[in-house]
């Protein structure tokens, strides 16, 4: 395949390019970008039951939302510390991972990534199957299914559409959030609600910040993905904080609005979440343009999550056959197939969300904070944010095929959060004495980061690219 295949030009709608570098040539748009995507991204449903859970669980409302409002500020921190390598590298998240676990190795964080995509698919789309079965009258089954189908058509079209999604999705879904917020004080005494249980209870409070700090580190393998267009001169800087201003604002707000409802709700919230939420702000025709908002909102996700498996998933098995490009034709079997697979666990699991959501997102937090403590150390301490892009290619490179130092840190850093860790289906034995706190992930970022800059270090670094400059279109990097 060529090295600038028809359509990658910066006037095409359609993206042709997957886990190739992309060209200074094909760069373009603003860090402000980012602001706006994550933005669109968060102001969702899914978001929203996020927040719900902290009280669902037991948390009091004010607490609750101080908890998370830390999570969203640590975790969201951590994200945009991912999405600031896009335009440095111009490069997919997960191919990064190579330069840490080898060009096969990492294999073993892409499949765990992948799962993730398909559980986020899954769990976005019993909500939003609950929207579309509203609108078209046909129920959630019919509802989940199309809505399924739509994400996948939007994840083949690619980079633009997904940004173009992202800055629509932003500003209906914020005046759509700004009036059922409205609606909501209307109908409750704001400082009686806050005021109830008000009495600070720790494992609780470490609840809401594992919550909402593994919604934001969830993104971590994927944020990458959407910066890596932005011209190469785009600051560091501006891609960080533009990042986490749109994701951290974006959850917080909904999360918020979770706390309250599910505080106000007396447990109807728990029967049907979107038709609740829907049901604050009035029926006729506002309840469906509600229901179209809801829809809206996890379009947009969902299509973030479609492409983001679509990309690991041929970064997993690129990696043994050497591939660097894909035909138009393998990138929508690609999709098609985290489609598939995300609509039959929908199915599956819609009767059981509330619980299964919970335990799906401290279960990912578990795997996917040694990987991030890694990646970070790796990108910003020890290779100083400069990778020898073929070398990402090739097994018998400076990166090797497997690096089992990493994999070391990488398994060490999952077997130390287990004490820790709190979920329906296993507690830790250390959990009891910390009063059913869970600060599993906290271990997970902390330990692994020591002990991979430590281990760098005394293995005099990872092997560094031999020149300090980046590829460029015409550059090593193609294909």
């Amino acid at each position: 395949m060529p090295d600038s295949p028809v359509g990658t030009g910066s006037t095409s709608l359609v993206e042709r390019r997957s886990i190739d570098v992309v060209p200074d040539s094909e760069r373009h748009g603003t860090a402000f970008s980012q602001f706006t995507l994550w933005l669109g991204a968060n102001l969702q449903i899914t978001a929203v039951v996020t927040g719900a859970l902290a009280v669902v669980f037991g948390g009091g409302p004010l607490w609750s939302i101080i908890g998370l409002l830390l999570g969203n500020l640590l975790g969201g921190a951590v994200m945009a510390l991912h999405s600031a390598q896009g335009p440095k590298l111009g490069l997919p998240q997960m191919i990064q991972s190579r330069a840490q676990f080898g060009v096969k190795g990492a294999v073993v964080p892409l499949l765990l990534v992948i799962l993730m995509y398909v559980g986020f698919f899954a769990s976005g789309s019993v909500l939003a199957g609950q929207a579309v079965g509203e609108l078209t009258h046909l129920g959630a089954t019919p509802g989940i299914i199309i809505f399924a189908a739509i994400t996948a058509v939007m994840a083949a079209v690619g980079y633009r559409v997904i940004h173009a999604l992202g800055r629509v999705a932003s500003i209906i879904c914020a005046l759509a959030f700004l009036y059922l917020g409205i609606r909501l004080l209307d109908t409750i005494d704001l400082g009686a609600v806050l005021s109830t249980n008000t009495g600070f209870d720790l494992p609780m409070f470490l609840l809401a910040v594992s919550l909402s700090a593994s919604w934001q580190l969830a993104f971590g393998p994927y944020v990458a993905d959407y910066s890596r267009y932005l011209p190469r001169s785009t600051s560091g800087k501006a891609t960080f904080w533009w990042t986490l201003a749109g994701s951290g604002i974006g959850s917080q707000w909904s999360m918020t609005f979770g706390v309250l409802v599910a505080a106000t709700s007396g447990g109807a919230f728990m029967k049907g979440q979107v038709s609740y939420v829907v049901g604050l702000g009035g029926a006729g025709l506002v309840a469906s343009l509600l229901y179209f908002v809801i829809a809206l909102g996890k379009l947009t996700i969902n299509v973030l999550n479609t492409y983001g498996g679509f990309m690991s998933m041929v970064t997993s098995i690129s990696g043994f056959r050497g591939q660097r490009t894909l035909s138009p034709r393998a990138r929508s079997a690609y999709i098609a197939g985290i489609m598939v697979a995300g609509t039959v666990v929908a199915l599956l699991g819609k009767d059981s969300f509330l619980t299964s959501f919970k335990d799906f997102l401290l279960f990912l937090l578990t795997f996917f904070t040694p990987w991030s403590a890694i990646n970070l150390v790796d990108y910003y301490l020890i290779s100083r944010e400069r990778y020898d892009i073929e070398a990402l290619s090739d097994p018998k490179g400076r990166y090797g095929a497997w690096r089992w130092d990493a994999f070391s840190v990488y398994v060490i850093g999952i077997v130390l959060q287990l004490p820790f860790l709190v979920t329906h289906f296993y507690t830790g034995p250390l959990v009891a004495p910390l009063g059913g706190a869970d600060i599993s992930w906290i271990i997970g970022l902390a330990v692994p980061a020591l002990l991979y800059w430590l281990l760098a270090r005394r293995n005099g670094g990872i092997p560094q690219p031999n020149t300090g400059e980046y590829p460029t279109a015409k550059g090593p990097s193609a294909p």
